[in-house]
C-alpha cells in the first residue's frame, strides 16, 4: 500500500526539536483515512528520529478524524479484506508501539477509524466539540483497525457493542467521563493542551516512556504472578539506566525541583 504524504505533514518544534507534530491534512474530506494516508502514518511512526522524544498527532480544519474514507471501500474477496485490515494494524502498531508517546489532539469528529486512530494513541485530549461513534454496525461492515481490540479497554465491551448496534453518539464531556480521553478542554484548545503534555513527557527518561508504552500494556493482560515478574524485571532494568541514577541523585541532593505537591 503506497504512501501518500500529501495528506499528512510532519513538523518538529520544542527544545532542541524533540517534538514531532504529525497532522493529517485532508480537512475538505473531514481528514478521512484513505489507504495511502494509512501508510503515510505508518511510515512516519516507524521512521521518527532518534531525537524525538514525544509526538502529537491531529487534524486539520473542523474534525480530528471522521473514518475511513468510503470512496475507496472496494468489493473485496476475504483474503484482500484481511490483507487490507492487516495493513491498518501494522500502521496503528506503530503509533501504539512506536518509539515515544503520542498525544491525540481530538476536536470535532472522532468517528469510526478514526476513533480506532485516536484509541492508538497513549493519551487523548478532547476539546469540548468532540464527538464519538462507532457507525460500521450501521453500513453493514465491522471494525477493522484495531478498535475490536483497543476500544473496549478503553470503554468496556458493553458500551462498544451499543455504539455498533445503536449508532450511539457520545459527546465530549460523556467521552471523557468513559475513558475515550484523559482531558478535556474548551473548544480549540485541544492542541495547545497537548503539546503542554508531549513537552513534560518529552523530559522523562527515554526509558521510562518506552516501558510505559511497552511494557505496561503486556503485563496488565499477563497472569498477575507473569505481570508481577515482569515488573520487577522492567523496574531493574529502568533504575539501572545512569540518567534513572542521577536524576534519582539530583532529587536526594534536592537539585531535582519541589516535591510533588496536591493538585
Amino acid at each position: 500500500m503506497p504512501s501518500s504524504k500529501k495528506d499528512l505533514s510532519l513538523e518538529f518544534t520544542g527544545a532542541k526539536k524533540q517534538i514531532a507534530v504529525v497532522r493529517l491534512t485532508r480537512g475538505a474530506k473531514r481528514n478521512a483515512l484513505s489507504d495511502g494516508l494509512v501508510a503515510a502514518l505508518r511510515d512516519t511512526f516507524q521512521n521518527l528520529p532518534a531525537t524525538v522524544r514525544a509526538a502529537v498527532l491531529t487534524g486539520d480544519g473542523e474534525h480530528f478524524c471522521a473514518g475511513l474514507d468510503l470512496s475507496e471501500l472496494k468489493e473485496r474477496d476475504a483474503g484482500a479484506g484481511l490483507h487490507h485490515s492487516r495493513s491498518w494494524h501494522l500502521a496503528l502498531d506503530a503509533i501504539q508501539y512506536g518509539p515515544v508517546p503520542v498525544v491525540a489532539a481530538l476536536h470535532g469528529a472522532v468517528v469510526g477509524g478514526g476513533l480506532e486512530l485516536a484509541a492508538s494513541s497513549h493519551i487523548r485530549v478532547a476539546d469540548a466539540t468532540t464527538f464519538y461513534a462507532l457507525p460500521e454496525g450501521s453500513r453493514g461492515i465491522f471494525v477493522g483497525g484495531g478498535g475490536s481490540v483497543r476500544i473496549p479497554k478503553l470503554i468496556g465491551v458493553a458500551r462498544m457493542t451499543d455504539m455498533m448496534l445503536t449508532g450511539r453518539v457520545y459527546n465530549a464531556e460523556d467521552g471523557e467521563r468513559l475513558g475515550f480521553a484523559q482531558y478535556l478542554v474548551g473548544e480549540g484548545q485541544a492542541f495547545d493542551k497537548a503539546m503542554e503534555l508531549a513537552e513534560r513527557i518529552a523530559t522523562n527518561a527515554p526509558l521510562t516512556n518506552y516501558a510505559l508504552m511497552h511494557a505496561l500494556p503486556r503485563i496488565a493482560e499477563q497472569p498477575a504472578d507473569h505481570g508481577l515478574m515482569t515488573e520487577a524485571l522492567i523496574s531493574a532494568i529502568a533504575q539501572a539506566a545512569p540518567e534513572a541514577k542521577e536524576r534519582v541523585r539530583d532529587f536526594l541532593s534536592g537539585k531535582a525541583g519541589t516535591k510533588v505537591k496536591k493538585a
